[in-house]
């Protein structure tokens, strides 16, 4: 685990992320805050490409809690088989549009605590849709921020809430909207897992990552 960056050197790594991409996008594919939630909830341990290829038709018939209802919990399967666990996350989807229907009448809540209460709903995911949709620099923390954050030194941490909580405190303000899809981007495709792309690297001298490859 890399050393705590300190403020200047954090500033001009997001100046240069931001430099390179200004408005960060997340890549799951959705037409409304309903479906933002199923399609985060469904990229667990799948990438969003696949996911985006499932729910592609999936979004099509069932955009709201009701329409995924009607269409019921094998529907929702014969559309996601082709991503992990797929059995469990349509049930979740079920349940969780159940919930939506029952106790919000039909509508997603934008609280944290709300949303993970719902099924297959986590932290992450609440916090991937409290940014997304309603814009609150919430820090969803995956496999490549927890990666990039521990051998930059951005946001090291020893779990992920230690990460969020690193990315919350220590990274400028102006940059906390847009902070976890600068870094899911850059720990995707260049600060990747086995070969890290240091030789591309736009942070590379300010990284703290020992073993940089050329």
């Amino acid at each position: 685990m890399a050393k705590q960056l300190d403020y200047h050197t954090i500033r001009e790594i997001f100046t240069r992320f931001q430099a390179v991409d200004p408005e960060p996008k997340g890549e799951l594919d959705h037409v409304n805050v309903y479906t933002l939630v199923v399609a985060v909830a469904l990229s667990a341990q799948a990438t969003d490409v696949g996911v985006n290829k499932a729910t592609r038709e999936l979004f099509k018939i069932a955009d709201t809690p009701e329409k995924m209802l009607a269409l019921g919990e094998e529907g929702v399967i014969e559309h996601i088989k082709t991503i992990g666990l797929y059995r469990n996350k349509a049930k979740n989807v079920i349940k969780l549009s159940q919930i939506l229907v029952d106790q919000y009448g039909g509508d997603v809540p934008n609280s944290r605590a709300a949303l993970e209460s719902l099924p297959g709903v986590g932290r992450k995911t609440a916090n991937v849709v409290l940014n997304m949709w309603w814009h609150y620099p919430a820090q969803a923390v995956d496999t490549h921020i927890f990666r990039l954050g521990n051998r930059s030194g951005i946001c090291p941490g020893k779990d992920v809430v230690a990460v969020e909580r690193a990315i919350e405190d220590h990274i400028p303000v102006d940059f906390q909207q847009h902070a976890h899809h600068w870094m899911i981007l850059h720990g995707r495709y260049t600060c990747v897992a086995r070969k890290p792309k240091c030789g591309v690297c736009v942070i590379r001298e300010l990284c703290q990552f020992e073993d940089k490859t050329e």
